[in-house]
């Protein structure tokens, strides 16, 4: 990827100079973690800019803040990345007139130990929405993969299989909030758990019914809008695949209200927003074989 990375870097140092944009929003090595999201300001700032298999962070997130700056920001977006821009886009968090978006390859991205990240072994989305895409000068063949088929797994179990299945993921939750910090369907101004009334900011949970609880109103908060970006499973430091409970909700949807992929193209509305007179009525999910998870 050393090739894409000079071009990208190329392409910055050009728009910096003409002044297009006031700020380039893309990665820097950092120590221990490979590359991180990073702003620069300026050609020279530049020298650090690095683009490889460790620059997993979805960047479209940091639009909110560079958004409410002066001058256009560019941002460097992965496939999946620019489906969050979309959505970002569409729910007014992000003024696309301020933001110059530029689609890279991707061949696939790796965590902290090395390891290909699940969301990419299963990833088939192309750019979409993107002002300009760099050809890729080595292109990888995707193979064909069922990115529900961890979900379907989970369904096939009994109920009790199920419940501890799930009290055995997120029992190893620390409440850090690494996956809500990341995610960006997460964008309110201020999250509830946030609220110094509400009793549960910055504490860990009490008791077994708190440590479900978080993550369960996370995934009903973003149902209809994730995009399946994966950030919450990427950024968790306990490694709770999270991303299962969104995909869930996500396969619950296109059984209910057919094929339906948040972010694809901005102002596109979600099932569960969007009144249709043929939309699910209560007892259609179990009668189109829905399943709990």
């Amino acid at each position: 990827m050393q090739r894409i990375a000079e071009i990208m870097a190329q392409k910055a140092k050009k728009l910096l100079a003409s002044g297009e944009v006031r700020r380039v929003l893309g990665w820097e090595r950092v120590e221990l973690f490979g590359a991180a999201p990073t702003f620069f300001g300026s050609q020279e700032r530049l020298a650090g800019f690095v683009y490889d298999e460790t620059c997993g962070a979805n960047l479209s997130k940091y639009l909110i803040a560079a958004g409410k700056k002066d001058g256009r920001t560019l941002v460097f977006l992965k496939p999946c990345d620019t489906y969050s821009l979309n959505q970002l886009v569409t729910e007014h968090r992000v003024p696309r007139e301020k933001v110059v978006a530029v689609g890279v390859p991707c061949h696939g991205m790796r965590d902290v130990r090395g390891e290909m990240l699940e969301r990419c072994e299963v990833c088939q989305k192309k750019h979409v929405g993107c002002d300009e895409v760099l050809a890729d000068p080595e292109p990888a063949p995707r193979e064909k993969a069922n990115r529900f088929e961890g979900v379907e797994a989970i369904e096939a179990m009994t109920p009790e299989a199920r419940f501890e299945f799930w009290r055995g993921e997120l029992s190893r939750c620390i409440c850090c909030n690494a996956c809500r910090n990341a995610c960006p369907a997460c964008s309110c101004v201020q999250c509830v758990f946030d609220n110094p009334a509400s009793g549960v900011a910055g504490k860990a949970s009490a008791d077994d019914f708190e440590e479900n609880l978080f993550h369960i109103i996370r995934a009903f908060h973003v149902a209809g809008r994730c995009t399946d970006c994966g950030e919450c499973a990427r950024a968790c430091p306990q490694h709770i695949p999270l991303q299962l409970l969104n995909r869930k909700i996500i396969k619950d949807l296109g059984a209910l209200y057919g094929e339906y992929q948040a972010g694809e193209k901005v102002g596109l509305r979600s099932p569960l927003t969007d009144y249709a007179e043929g939309d699910a009525e209560p007892g259609d999910f179990v009668e189109r074989g829905g399943a709990g998870c």
